[in-house]
This record gives C-alpha cells, sequence and structure tokens, in this order.
C-alpha cells in the first residue's frame, strides 16, 4: 500500500518544528483563510472550524487529492471566555499581557486531519498562569518581537517561558499542534509515528 504524501495546511514555524519531530515527511501548504470568529461562536467551536477550513483550503488547491494527507492546526488562548488571537498591534499585545498578568487562562489548539473520503478533529485544552508581568517586562518582551505572531501575545517555546508559572496539559499543544493529538489522528489513517520513526532510524543506520 502507498503511503500518502502528508501536507501540512499552516504557515507556522512550531507546527512545522513540531510535526518533524515525530519523524514524518510532509511538505507545507501556506493557507489564507478568514479567521474571524462568528457571533455567538463559542471558543472551541470557533478553533476547531478554523483547523478545518485550513485543511479544506489545502485540499481544494491540491492536484492529486487522492493520495494525500493533510494536516491542520489552529491554537487560541481564552481568557475568561474571550478569545485572545494574535496582537493586531503593540497596544493590542501589551492589553493582553496586563489581562493575563498574574492570572490563569485556557489554551485551546485543534488538529484536523482528513484524506478525500476521511476526516477527524480533535481539541486539547491546557491551563496555564502566569506570573505578574511589571509595565516594563511587557514593553520590553514586546520589543523582542515574540508576541507578535503569538495567540495571547506571548510563546511559551521562547522567552515568553519566563512568565509560565505553571502549565496544566499539553506543552506541545500550548506551543500550536498537540503532538499526542496529532499521533492519535494519525493511527486512524493508518499511520504509526513511533514505527515509522523507527524505520527511518533503521534505513538512515543502512545509508
Amino acid at each position: 500500500m502507498t503511503s500518502p504524501q502528508i501536507i501540512l495546511a499552516s504557515a507556522s514555524s512550531r507546527r512545522r518544528q513540531l510535526l518533524s519531530q515525530l519523524g514524518l515527511e510532509f511538505t507545507v501548504a501556506l493557507q489564507n483563510i478568514d479567521e474571524i470568529q462568528h457571533p455567538g461562536e463559542v471558543p472551541i467551536d470557533f478553533v476547531r472550524r478554523m483547523a478545518v477550513e485550513k485543511v479544506q483550503a489545502a485540499q481544494a488547491a491540491l492536484t492529486d487529492e487522492a493520495t494525500s494527507l493533510v494536516i491542520g492546526g489552529d491554537t487560541v488562548v481564552v481568557f475568561k471566555g474571550s478569545v485572545l488571537g494574535q496582537p493586531e498591534d503593540k497596544e493590542d499585545g501589551l492589553r493582553m499581557l496586563r489581562l493575563l498578568s498574574g492570572k490563569a487562562h485556557s489554551v485551546l489548539t485543534a488538529v484536523a486531519v482528513a484524506t478525500l473520503d476521511k476526516k477527524r478533529v480533535s481539541v486539547s485544552e491546557s491551563k496555564v498562569k502566569i506570573c505578574r508581568i511589571s509595565e516594563q517586562e511587557a514593553e520590553t518582551y514586546w520589543q523582542s518581537r515574540e508576541p507578535v505572531d503569538k495567540a495571547g501575545a506571548y510563546g511559551i517555546q521562547g522567552l515568553g517561558a519566563v512568565f509560565v508559572k505553571t502549565l496544566h496539559g499539553s506543552y506541545s499543544g500550548v506551543m500550536g499542534l498537540p503532538l499526542y493529538e496529532t499521533a492519535k489522528l494519525l493511527s486512524e489513517f493508518g499511520i504509526n509515528c513511533v514505527t515509522s520513526f523507527g524505520a527511518d532510524i533503521e534505513q538512515r543506520n543502512t545509508n
């Protein structure tokens, strides 16, 4: 049986990095979709819809959809029921850091996996507690440019980790692609990440 061509429908360098950890070969298809929350749409439905729409956009552009497997993901920070996406500008980024300072919030990351005839979606939820962030720290952190493209205006995989007091959930999920959930979904499509990674190591050792 021919292995499917794996496509990551994401512009995120973090998702590329995380998916690479599974030892899978894949190509990247950048997607430009309308990432606006619908009126009355709860955060979990919003993040799930975004992941699915990224996959669908990638599938629509494929020339050989029948042999392709597409992975899409989306991450939002949720504070008191409201979604905090990527900051629009510095003022918005500093506003988010002030909101999260000294408080707990949720991070929802949805991952969708689909072929021509099957689609599966999973959502990871993590609870994060942020320490108190001073105005000077928030200003300096923004100047690092790290918060610019991060949901909630912080990146747990970078300098923003110094603000994370506790994390209950998935570290990779907070980064942007929950690897446990991703691997479980891929197994439903006949891809075992552990054995695939082992086969790749064996091939490299014999070359």
